[in-house]
């Protein structure tokens, strides 16, 4: 077993610096075995006012209980810090966001202080490269309340995987129109100011035609419009498919299953897949 190297953080570290670092620093980084280091934060306040932009720019209601996606952002920075240090493997730029999950053993409230961790972990061989999981927690007391894996993939080479099978759009229940600004809304608030999300000119020099919306973005959208009709304790699994180009205009469908809900975002005018998911519990 690696030995764990647990640091102990007073204050959320700087994003801007951080972002400035993984722009320097990332070229040349060609992989190897993931760093044990741990980081985490004691007693997080939770910021009302911080959290009422949060559920503003993300459809959510305000109430005492937090978003099921919250707590990402508020480990978000260790996240960042962790994937930009040093023994890190692999450049932070162009390291893709391909999965996340989110499970709520039970709800936190703004009352709450939590205790966050993150560390990474699984890394792993994947037909496009190489995947790995960057694992949050979020703990009251001893107790784990509130746990996510974000799965990242770095591609090699070109990244193609074939061609990919045509699929059916389901019908939308809802269409929502994303503007052109929602990348800069979510990226304050959410503190991922990565340039792919922010203008058309910067994502351009990362190879996209247009600035895209966030993952977790999409996600806490679609988790929004179940408000109301989920449990206090759940797991919610979305994959990421094709970006969403800003300005957008996307469709969404939900649908009860067996075992909670499943859910797709998807281009409202062609079909094409933005995010699958489903919620268990």
């Amino acid at each position: 077993m690696p030995i764990t190297h647990t640091h102990e953080l007073d204050a959320p570290p700087n994003l801007l610096a951080l972002y400035g670092k993984a722009a320097i620093t990332g070229i040349g980084r060609r992989g190897g075995s993931l760093p044990s280091t741990v980081y985490s934060r004691s007693t997080v306040a939770i910021d009302q006012e911080h959290l009422a932009r949060y559920a503003k720019v993300c459809g959510f209601r305000l109430t005492d209980q937090l978003p099921v996606t919250y707590p990402h952002i508020l480990g978000f920075s260790l996240q960042v810090k962790l994937m930009t240090d040093s023994d890190f493997p692999f450049p932070l730029v162009g390291t893709v966001h391909a999965a996340n999950r989110i499970t709520q053993v039970r709800p936190l409230f703004v009352t709450d202080a939590p205790q966050l961790r993150v560390h990474v972990e699984n890394l792993r061989d994947h037909p496009k490269g190489k995947q790995f999981d960057v694992i949050t927690e979020a703990l009251l007391g001893e107790e784990l309340v509130w746990h996510s894996t974000s799965t990242y993939l770095r591609r090699k080479g070109s990244g193609s995987s074939g061609e990919k099978k045509a699929t059916e759009a389901p019908k939308a229940q809802a269409e929502w129109y994303v503007p052109d600004d929602i990348g800069r809304r979510y990226g304050e608030v959410s503190g991922d100011r990565n340039p792919i999300h922010l203008h058309a000119l910067t994502a351009k020099l990362f190879g996209f035609p247009r600035a895209i919306a966030h993952g977790m973005w999409t996600k806490a959208r679609s988790i929004a419009a179940f408000e109301g009709r989920l449990p206090e304790a759940y797991t919610v699994d979305v994959s990421f498919k094709l970006p969403v180009m800003l300005p957008s205009k996307v469709g969404f469908a939900g649908v009860r299953t067996d075992e909670g809900w499943g859910f797709e975002l998807f281009n409202a005018r062609t079909g094409k897949p933005h995010l699958s998911g489903r919620i268990t519990g």
